[in-house]
């Protein structure tokens, strides 16, 4: 417990013993006594409290891979965020191509070497 051997447990109890006096003694492990109850019920409690926030779901049911915050890269999100926006702009360049694209059925094809016809009657 807490890195501490058997032998260096007994030696701090020891110390423990000569520095507090054995006057004073039965109060602080009567002080520890109520400290460690009460830090068990506040555990208990709120392990209930927690229980009761989740309702009828269970523990194993919940998927806490959702919530591990190493998912989140900061640059992950950044390269997603910059791909919408790269694929927004090309639907909406296509939707503009659509909408500027001249009729079909106005397009004649002239045949090579043929020049355009102009309206020479208009100058």
């Amino acid at each position: 417990m807490f890195g501490i051997s058997g032998t260096e447990f007994v030696v701090l109890a020891v110390l423990t013993f000569f520095v507090i006096g054995p006057e004073r003694m039965p109060e602080y492990v009567r002080q520890i006594k109520e400290l460690i109850k009460t830090v068990r019920r506040m555990a208990f409690d709120a392990r209930d409290e927690f229980k009761d926030t989740l309702g009828d779901a269970t523990l194993n049911e919940i998927n806490w891979r959702q919530y591990d915050p190493r998912q989140y890269d900061p640059r992950v999100i950044v390269r997603e965020a910059f791909a919408e926006d790269d694929a927004e702009r090309a639907r909406e360049a296509k939707e503009r191509s659509e909408v500027n694209k001249p009729a079909a059925s106005n397009l004649n094809r002239l045949p090579r070497g043929a020049y355009a016809p102009y309206d020479t009657e208009a100058t």
